[in-house]
């Protein structure tokens, strides 16, 4: 899997790629990462050999990144996972971030060459509207002389400030057998009932985290006026499922 994933990487001439993985759908249709240090015929068995290259690792600040190349593929990443509706958006920041992309796309808007609906093939949002068409359209007006990298980089500015910005979700049920997400991005685990957050573990406060058959358990440092360590349990699916939400956790950790 890594010779894969170096080819590709080769290929987009992309130095960064600590950011980045190949996934692939199981098949409950679950998302699951490439081990890149095995074999990719021990990894998936009976299934096509189908891999999507995406970020792995969003990171917090994306000014930090060195290359235009890295933030371009993040730009394209997040811009999917808005338009599959993974990153919800209002309908200012869907319009704030269309602007960016057309600007760094097409450069500055120029009457006699973008006419009226110069959009409506640009897609940017999951549900578009001529409304916010008009919106991002106004705004790209605004932009007028910034290159693609300038306006990238804005676009980086603005997305990271989402709430689900990063956050990789895991569907899991708490320990009264409520449903709840299970998120997993840079700072820590977040816990989410009906798309509201409700609970957030940071990396420091968490002693351990494991899995036994579908439960899923994060031993939690005790507070200041906590004698005990405690620990939480989730249920999942199924063992893979909680296998696979371990393993992102470890993963998350180890890399910020």
């Amino acid at each position: 899997a890594g010779d894969l994933f170096d080819k590709i990487c080769d290929h987009l001439n992309l130095l960064e790629k600590d950011y980045f993985g190949l996934s692939y759908r199981d098949h409950e249709d679950s998302r699951n990462w490439l081990n890149l240090d095995k074999r990719m015929g021990k990894q998936i068995q009976n299934l096509p050999w189908i891999f999507n290259f995406e970020v792995k690792f969003y990171p917090p600040d994306p000014t930090q990144l060195q290359e235009d190349i890295t933030r371009y593929l993040l730009c394209l990443q997040i811009r999917n996972d808005i338009l599959s509706g993974r990153l919800p958006c209002s309908f200012v920041t869907h319009a704030m971030l269309g602007s960016y992309l057309a600007q760094s796309e097409l450069g500055d808007f120029e009457p006699e060459e973008h006419g009226s609906n110069y959009l409506s093939e640009f897609r940017f949002a999951p549900n578009q509207t001529h409304e916010l068409e008009e919106k991002v359209c106004e705004l790209h007006k605004q932009h007028r002389g910034q290159t693609s990298a300038e306006s990238e980089i804005q676009y980086l500015e603005n997305a990271r400030k989402l709430a689900m910005y990063g956050v990789d979700l895991h569907q899991a049920k708490d320990s009264a057998g409520v449903d709840i997400m299970m998120g997993v991005c840079a700072s820590g685990l977040l816990v989410y009932r009906d798309r509201l957050r409700i609970n957030r573990f940071a990396w420091p406060k968490i002693l351990k985290i494991s899995y036994k058959r579908n439960n899923f358990y994060i031993k939690i440092r005790p507070g200041e006026f906590e004698q005990y360590e405690s620990t939480i349990g989730f249920k999942l699916a199924n063992h893979k499922a909680a296998k696979r939400l371990w393993k992102t956790c470890v993963e998350h950790h180890t890399f910020f």
